[in-house]
């Protein structure tokens, strides 16, 4: 800002004075409102067109390149009114794209200009959408069903404190609009604080509030402020660190990279600040900080472009970021004493958006809460990103949206080491949509609803009784149904019969064996020998037995993790210390903890401040120091190991010290009493007040039955992949705690939610959708329930290293013992905690083996199925109808019928009668309908 305005400037503005509000402002209103649609898109701070600002009175009456733009009192004699007159071809029309400004907007800035140009103290003009609202005082509009101000409550603590407000009017088609600058605003005591445009700054102590009013709508802000008259000095890290990090200077694609840029190393996202401070102050004395000339430091003249500067012109001299990089400058560039108030979180409003049409602007408001227990307003220090530009893109550094076309975005800001997220829906605001009255089986059902209500998608019909059984039976137990089965549940008439084939599923031994599989997959129960770091075949299997037997018993699913994560002693006689046996890395041991407890990946934040979530070094080689202390001894018996705690500390990288340990997300207690690190750990991971443990397993859950988690991949939590509905997350996470973690109980009510039970034929609204759960997904069987079903319809039994014939491949402790089937098909191999490790993506090899291999030819030919029936007298047109029963789980279609009949018909003996049927097997075992669940 300039410190005085010029002569002439300061002349009009004493010779037109600004008349009191009450009087100017419905002129001002009016004219703003035209100068905000029709002008300011080209003559704010981000495009000063001509060099003219129009943002505030000062700079409007400055002019720009061809002087004056208006005569207060002479709207005849102002180039304003004379630009916006021309022809509609002429070369100097304002505005030079789109319709010239008509009769009446023109008459209103006439009159505006006429009256003196009035213009209320403490407003600034922005450049206002077209698709805006009308202003405060318009006629009522019933489709809006309230208004939301953000933040909530405000406190400001300071000289130097700020507070954007943000109002948001909500519609009852769940659509939201801002309408902060239509709105009015006022303060019930302003001799508090200073209201200006929409930004509130502290005058003197006290306690007060800030009234909204809108369309015959209202909401109001408590407000109080404190220490209204102490100076806030500038701090480096607070204040000046943000900045970099916004401006993008310690991007990795700038001096955060490796190796710098042009000559100067930044730590990246600023993970070493005293580093950084010594680097800016001390590597090159003199040359980017000069204390005798502020103004010329290198800092400075290259963010401002006045120097060439490889990342160009990053800020002007009258933003508040030159301000504030120069008082710190001038104040002798210090690094900050000990002891300051360090952030502890932000949060990023409004929650969430919901857009309708394109072009909807709406800016976000950021707050960082710091460790004293004060809160600041950083939106202009953090870094805004969109994860989907297409649908909603976000300016950088102020945090307005724009919708643009149909989709979701996750709108991201960084501010100093904390990451936070919007949920943003983009509708087309034409489509034709009224919301449907579903039935809600369980409260899973109204999250889901309420999400795709926002999305205007309906879900798939409910699907058939023949569908349900099928997609239970292999979800829940891993197998198809018998042929008795599924006429024993078709035939029963009870409306709650699906219900009661989940609670017989889910009592049955079979689902106990599915579940053991997906956690020794997790847990990598396998056999290697690498010398020290061994797990022998008698360790797995105890391994693996432990595991079966806390699972059948129902033990609470906390209690299982907490017993692993504490154990000690002897692979062989406290199996569940295996898992410190498999990974003895510290380091690996404690990513591997945190990705199968907690489903997020703390890996990238080993070298710096992990750039796109909340986890930093200090979270990182703190979590590690958990494990640090866990030690290893070889028993009496050469293949067993004795697993117990000494001595150990993890080091910090850049400070070279020893780190204490820190739970990764919430408060650490200074000590832990009694406990073992690893006690503790296992303590906190497996409480309720976890925010972690309870999501992630409910998701793992969720995904085993939709094939697609409610955040996906399941074991990459993080702010910037979120949950595709949070609310469904959360209230998953919460039934699964109040059932004290029993996982059959989540399952039960993930199975007879309406939701699970949709049928996979989608309609116009849903064709696309593939991850809002609005029909049922398509899905490969995994390998080892394609095999064990392969195995039970043709009645072969299979054959496992250390289990009997008949075993199923569910059954297999060891992930080392695998058969190419299983191979070929995607097995996990347990080699790592990943979730790929399954993969269940189609590959020629599987085609090949499918058609050509001995799991469907060979067992064919081995089977009685056929002959069984063919000695029975059974007619080859009735066997053809228990193939596809015991295989697809429905009788052939009639156009089936017609294609098969009369090859049957063609057939002259016993021998063509039987290798014709062999072939419809084959068929059948090779379709797609029989290798997917839908």
């Amino acid at each position: 800002m300039q410190s005085s305005l010029p002569s002439t400037l300061s002349a009009l503005l004493l010779a037109f004075p600004l008349p009191a509000q009450a009087e100017s402002d419905v002129s001002f209103r009016a004219a703003r409102r035209v100068l905000e649609t029709k002008c300011l898109s080209c003559h704010h701070p981000e495009k000063t067109k001509g060099d003219l600002l129009m943002t505030s009175r000062e700079d409007f009456l400055r002019g720009g390149d061809s002087g004056p733009v208006i005569d207060p009192g002479n709207a005849d004699g102002s180039l304003l009114i004379e630009r916006i007159t021309l022809e509609e071809d002429h070369d100097d029309i304002m505005p030079p794209k789109g319709k010239p400004l008509d009769a009446e907007e023109i008459a209103t800035l006439k009159a505006w200009i006429n009256e003196g140009a009035p213009w209320p103290d403490g407003i600034s003009m922005s450049p206002r959408p077209k698709t805006a609202l009308p202003d405060w005082d318009a006629p009522a509009d019933p489709e809006i069903e309230s208004i939301a101000a953000y933040p909530s409550e405000i406190t400001l603590e300071s000289e130097a404190d700020f507070h954007r407000v943000i109002v948001i009017a909500q519609f009852k088609d769940a659509s939201t609009q801002d309408i902060t600058r239509q709105s009015k605003l006022s303060l019930t005591d302003p001799s508090l604080a200073r209201l200006s445009d929409t930004t509130l700054r502290p005058l003197k102590d006290g306690k007060t509030t800030l009234r909204i009013h809108y369309r015959g709508l209202d909401t109001e802000i408590p407000l109080e402020v404190k220490n209204a008259s102490t100076p806030r000095p500038v701090s480096f890290q607070l204040d000046v660190m943000p900045i970099l990090t916004s401006a993008g200077c310690n991007t990795g694609s700038c001096h955060g990279s490796a190796r710098g840029q042009d000559g100067f190393h930044l730590t990246l996202y600023g993970f070493d600040p005293k580093g950084d401070h010594f680097r800016l102050t001390r590597e090159s004395p003199g040359r980017r900080i000069n204390l005798a000339l502020p103004d010329s430091s290198l800092m400075l003249t290259k963010s401002t472009g006045e120097v060439p500067h490889t990342g160009g012109k990053l800020f002007g001299k009258e933003s508040e970021n030159y301000r504030i990089l120069r008082e710190w400058i001038a104040n002798g560039a210090e690094y900050d004493k000990e002891g300051i108030p360090q952030p502890t979180s932000i949060s990023i409003e409004p929650p969430e958006l919901l857009m309708k049409g394109a072009d909807i602007e709406i800016p976000l408001t950021v707050r960082a809460s710091y460790s004293d227990g004060s809160d600041r307003d950083v939106t202009l220090l953090t870094s805004f990103s969109s994860s989907n530009d297409n649908s909603a893109s976000i300016e950088a550094n102020s945090g307005l949206t724009r919708s643009k076309n149909r989709g979701e975005a996750f709108l991201l800001g960084r501010f100093h080491t904390f990451t936070e997220g919007v949920q943003t829906i983009v509708i087309p605001d034409d489509l034709p949509y009224t919301r449907p009255e579903l039935p809600v089986f369980n409260e899973l059902d109204r999250h889901v609803y309420d999400k795709l209500h926002k999305l205007r998608i309906i879900p798939s019909e409910l699907c058939s009784d023949e569908v349900f059984i099928r997609r239970a039976y292999l979800d829940l137990i891993g197998r198809v149904p018998s042929t008795e089965e599924r006429a024993r549940f078709l035939e029963a008439e009870d409306a709650t019969k699906r219900a009661a084939l989940v609670d017989e599923l889910i009592d049955r031994k079979e689902f106990t064996e599915l579940w053991v599989m997906k956690w020794a997959e997790l847990l990598q129960i396998r056999t290697f020998n690498q010398g020290g770091q061994q797990v022998s075949y008698k360790a797995a299997l105890g391994y693996y037995g432990w595991l079966r037997e806390r699972i059948a018993g129902g033990v609470p699913f906390n209690e299982i993790i907490r017993e692993l994560l504490a154990s000690e002693g002897g692979t062989f006689s406290s199996p569940a210390t295996n898992f410190f046996q498999i990974e003895q890395d510290v380091l690996k041991l404690s990513e591997n903890v945190a990705q199968v407890f907690m489903g997020t990946r703390i890996q990238c934040a080993q070298c710096h401040n992990h750039p796109f979530d909340r986890w930093t070094m200090d979270d990182y080689y703190g979590f590690a120091s958990f494990f640090a202390q866990v030690k290893r001894k070889p028993a009496e018996d050469p293949r067993e190991r004795i697993i117990f705690d000494g001595g150990g500390e993890v080091k910090h990288p850049v400070t070279n010290q020893n780190v204490k340990p820190r739970f990764l997300g919430t408060e650490t207690p200074e000590n832990f009493g009694k406990k073992s690190r690893r006690e503790a750990v296992a303590d906190w991971l497996a409480s309720p007040d976890n925010p972690w443990f309870a999501r992630n397993v409910a998701n793992i859950t969720w995904a085993h039955f939709f094939g697609v988690g409610i955040t996906d991949p399941v074991d990459d939590i993080r702010i910037s992949n979120p949950a595709s509905n949070p609310a469904l997350l959360d209230a998953l996470a919460d039934k699964f705690i109040q059932s004290n973690y029993d996982i059959r109980s989540i399952v039960r009510q993930i199975c007879t939610s309406r939701t699970y039970q949709l049928a996979s034929r989608t309609n116009e609204t849903n064709a696309t959708d593939e991850t809002n759960f609005s029909h049922a997904m398509i899905r490969r069987l995994r390998a080892e329930v394609l095999l064990d079903s392969i195995s039970a319809v043709t009645e072969t039994p299979s054959k496992f290293k250390g289990l009997p014939s008949g075993a199923r491949a569910v059954q297999i402790a060891d992930g080392n013992t695998s058969t190419y089937f299983l191979t070929t098909f995607g097995r996990a191999s347990r080699a790592t905690v990943c979730s790929c490790e399954v993969k269940m993506e189609p590959n020629l090899s599987q085609a090949l083996h499918l058609l050509n291999g001995e799991s469907t030819h060979n067992r064919i030919k081995s089977s009685k199925v056929i002959s069984s029936m063919i000695e029975k007298k059974v007619p080859p047109e009735s066997i053809v109808e228990n193939l596809y029963l015991r295989t697809l789980g429905r009788v052939p279609t009639p156009e089936e019928k017609e294609k098969i009949a009369p090859h049957l018909a063609e057939t002259k003996n016993p021998k063509e009668t039987r290798e014709l049927l062999d072939d419809v097997f084959w068929a059948l075992l090779n379709s797609k309908e029989f290798l997917f669940n839908h």
